[in-house]
């Protein structure tokens, strides 16, 4: 490998906040009132919403492993191809249907970016790895806490076509930096087994013509490896009780009377806490080791949320919104570290890959499974199913990972 240029990752950094600013203009808090004005339908608003988080069960994992032999600039150009034409599409949208299509085509620009971008940085560094994918992560955060501000504020200013305007400047802002990444040197190709052993002999390989990469085979590869999988169901778990968190703990607040200027507050300093903790839990991983961050991570975010129904104020629901915060920051920094430090032969795309993809499994069943535990059992339950299921991570990490 080719000696790691300085500028890669300030390059991919700001190409990562870019693009997840334009991603996230795109939807929040635009997408609803957008499609509420088409005149859809609450059923059809849930569909609208839910087709952007198709594609990265669909597509991360081929993406992954497609780089993994391709080089990560290709694909990651690719994505950045998307991000910058999807936003002009919503200009020409005049139904519900017509939506639903352009947020299913813009759901590839983030699964793929978002898995290869990790990939990529997981491959040049190792010593500090965990520090950059979380000062990376923190980038991308900064990105998606600007949107919803800047969004609302263009439509109260203009319209819709504003932010959609802004949502295209952004990714093709992205796209131009895109070109500036350093190309990652030969394609990377698959000897055929007699190359392999002419060249332990000590005999010149014989030529092969590149091949395109045999995604079972490669899948099988990883899967292979326990630890990838568990550590995919650790993030899983996390960003499931995540998702859910998003999507009720603002709920549960407006049910106790709080006014939504504050509980923009209590949604915003989860945000900051991640922002600013990220980084500091990714440096501390690399120094003691991945579990030792993990677990406690899972521990924390499990007691933030059984403690929700017990703090039904503002104060209250801040501090353990913050504390959440810290808690999904902790476990976050180390777990794309640890499927990295696992991953055998260089396959950083399709460890990642998985990685996502069983992710956003995750974050896709935690509103549902929420919402139908409050509506059968209310908020209480709720948050304790979601704070047993943090619980049981960290004891899934514990008992059947051994440190790498």
């Amino acid at each position: 490998m080719k000696p790691t240029k300085p500028s890669f990752f300030i390059l991919i950094a700001f190409i990562g906040g870019l693009a997840i600013l334009s991603s996230t203009l795109s939807k929040t808090p635009v997408l609803p009132l957008f499609a509420q004005s088409l005149h859809a339908t609450p059923a059809e608003i849930g569909w609208i919403v839910m087709a952007s988080t198709i594609p990265g069960v669909l597509i991360s994992y081929p993406a992954g492993a497609l780089s993994d032999h391709l080089g990560k600039q290709r694909v990651l150009l690719a994505s950045l191809i998307v991000f910058a034409t999807a936003p002009f599409l919503y200009l020409l949208i005049s139904n519900a249907w017509q939506l639903m299509a352009v947020r299913f085509y813009h759901g590839f620009a983030t699964a793929i970016f978002g898995t290869v971008a990790s990939a990529a940085i997981a491959e040049r560094y190792s010593a500090d790895r965990a520090a950059r994918l979380s000062t990376y992560s923190s980038v991308t955060i900064v990105g998606r806490s600007i949107a919803p501000f800047l969004g609302g504020f263009l439509i109260s200013l203009a319209s819709y076509n504003a932010v959609y305007i802004a949502c295209a400047i952004s990714g093709v802002l992205a796209l131009a930096t895109g070109l500036l990444l350093h190309p990652q040197g030969v394609r990377r190709q698959t000897l055929a087994p007699g190359a392999v052993l002419a060249q332990r002999d000590g005999t010149s390989a014989p030529t092969t013509k590149p091949q395109w990469p045999h995604f079972w085979a490669s899948l099988t590869t990883v899967l292979r490896v326990r630890g990838i999988m568990l550590v995919s169901l650790i993030e899983a778990a996390q960003y499931l009780v995540f998702g859910a968190i998003e999507a009720f703990l603002a709920l549960f607040a407006a049910s106790l009377g709080i006014p939504a200027w504050q509980i923009g507050v209590i949604l915003g300093v989860q945000l900051v806490s991640i922002v600013f903790a990220k980084p500091l839990m990714g440096r501390m991983s690399d120094r003691v080791g991945r579990r030792q961050v993990i677990i406690p991570g899972l521990l924390i975010g499990a007691a933030s949320v059984v403690l929700l129904p017990y703090a039904p104020n503002f104060i209250g629901l801040s501090v353990l919104s913050l504390v959440f915060g810290i808690g999904f920051a902790t476990v976050t920094s180390s777990t794309s570290a640890l499927v990295a430090d696992l991953t055998r032969d260089g396959r950083y795309g399709s460890s990642m890959g998985v990685l996502r993809t069983v992710m956003d499994v995750g974050q896709s069943i935690g509103p549902v499974l929420t919402g139908w535990m409050v509506g059968v059992a209310g908020y209480g339950s709720a948050f304790t199913l979601l704070a047993a299921i943090l619980v049981l991570a960290a004891l899934m990490l514990g008992l059947l990972l051994r440190e790498t």
